[in-house]
């Protein structure tokens, strides 16, 4: 890892990790150049409804699924923690731990950048990071005003940008995302059908061992 390299980190519920989580993360991490991407799943999420399973669980599933990918990593600290999962707690802890210096990244996906007003303490993330807002080519770009001017105001040229400075920037990036969702595999386990090839092996016979998302054996 070079000195100055950017964290870089996708945040979710992972409920579960799927293929598609996995495969953003990697061609971020091949795009950016950089050694790791780290996956933070989140203990309790504050912006939505409460995930399938239990924190645990989903970081247990996480850790399973990155174990053989030397590029991505599971950082537990939301897990771990017991404040709430609010991304300006994460980001603080993250900018405390690295020091000032060295640059963080948070990739989200487009629909969560264009809702960024509603979390909370929202106006201190650049102050604590870039941001890389994930896109599908040829998106429609339609924000509210605030967001317009927002992405105006800190739009890096390059993702250059990103290693330059610790922090201040919003890089919006295309990437074709699978067409998966934690959704469909819950709803896929909870009719009793096979979620395989969607995820992870690993990941798919943790949920059978556990019997997560309504699994029940013989089936």
């Amino acid at each position: 890892m070079q000195i100055n390299e950017p964290y870089v980190f996708m945040g979710g519920t992972f409920d579960p990790v799927h293929h598609g989580h996995l495969r953003t993360a990697l061609e971020i991490q091949q795009w950016l150049q950089v050694s790791q991407v780290s996956l933070i799943p989140s203990g309790e999420p504050v912006h939505r409804e409460q995930p399938g399973c239990s924190a645990e669980h989903r970081l247990a599933m996480v850790t399973l699924a990155v174990a053989d990918a030397a590029s991505l990593h599971v950082d537990e600290r939301e897990v771990s923690s017991s404040e709430p999962s609010f991304s300006a707690l994460t980001l603080t802890s993250l900018r405390n731990e690295l020091g000032p210096q060295r640059p963080i990244c948070m990739v989200m996906g487009m629909d969560a950048y264009l809702t960024l007003p509603q979390w909370k303490d929202w106006h201190t993330f650049l102050s604590l990071c870039h941001i890389i807002a994930v896109a599908r080519p040829g998106y429609q770009y339609q924000p509210v005003a605030q967001m317009d001017e927002f992405t105006r105001l800190h739009a890096a040229e390059s993702p250059l940008v990103l290693t330059e400075k610790p922090c201040g920037s919003v890089l919006i990036h295309e990437l074709t995302p699978l067409g998966i969702s934690a959704t469909q595999i819950r709803e896929l386990i909870g009719q009793g059908h096979s979620p395989r090839y969607l995820l992870p092996d690993q990941v798919w016979e943790y949920i059978k061992q556990h019997q997560l998302y309504s699994y029940k054996r013989g089936k």
